[in-house]
């Protein structure tokens, strides 16, 4: 992903007014490691429930405020595998994140959810050194690893364009 600034971060939402935009709280850009994500995702420190992610769509970066479902019915906690990365590994702090849709379909209520890794790991999952079970060789592994990373980049940006959706 390429380095973001503050300003293109808050003028990347989709799904957040403006003064939701200027309110977010936002991670420390400086100590990004941006050549390994696939997307920024991070939750506000001063509001547990909001979550945001910035992904690049098109070549520009495209934003989503998220909810955290999980946290506002008071559920506990259960396994589950993230739409996004698809990870089997780490099942144990995946949440639903539910965000409004932009424009009308947004301000009439629309929302759409999915279940994301609650500390947007899913970067760091998708680049997970591949078992022996898994691939018997290192270009086997480094394939596996290139189709997770794809695999990353085409589910969390269908689920950034149907937030955009006018439906």
């Amino acid at each position: 992903m390429n380095p973001l600034t503050e300003k293109q971060i808050r003028n990347s939402f989709i799904n957040a007014s403006r003064g939701e935009a200027n309110r977010a709280v936002l991670p420390e850009l400086a100590t990004i490691a941006w050549d390994r994500l696939d997307y920024l995702g991070w939750q506000d420190p001063k509001a547990p429930l909001s979550a945001y992610a910035v992904l690049e769509i098109d070549g520009e970066p495209t934003g989503i405020r998220l909810q955290s479902g999980d946290a506002r019915t008071g559920r506990s906690r259960r396994q589950a595998m993230c739409a996004w990365c698809e990870d089997v590994v780490e099942t144990g702090d995946v949440v639903l994140y539910v965000a409004r849709r932009g424009g009308e379909a947004g301000r009439r209520g629309n929302t759409v959810g999915t279940l994301i890794c609650r500390a947007f790991a899913c970067s760091a999952n998708v680049r997970r050194t591949p078992t022996p079970v898994e691939a018997s060789d290192q270009a086997a592994r480094e394939q596996i690893v290139q189709r997770r990373i794809a695999g990353l980049r085409e589910r969390s940006e269908r689920f950034v364009r149907e937030i955009a959706s006018t439906r």
